[in-house]
């Protein structure tokens, strides 16, 4: 399994979803698929969105950290 960082291309809005489907070995439109039919349901979808685009580093940055 990679490591979780948002990749500079193949991305649509943030890179949320394919940095996931990276890490689980699928394809990025399938995340995305999976994401939007979540938003069906009630729940924090967008808030978790929105903090793992904060939390994910850009795939430049994460080849420069540390840890």
């Amino acid at each position: 399994m990679n490591r979780l960082a948002r990749p500079t291309h193949d991305r649509m809005i943030g890179g949320v979803c394919a940095a996931l489907a990276r890490r689980f070995g699928t394809f990025a439109t399938t995340m995305r698929v999976i994401f939007l039919a979540s938003c069906l349901l009630p729940g924090p979808q967008f808030l978790l969105y929105i903090a793992l685009w904060v939390l994910f580093p850009s795939e430049g940055k994460a080849a420069r950290t540390a840890w």
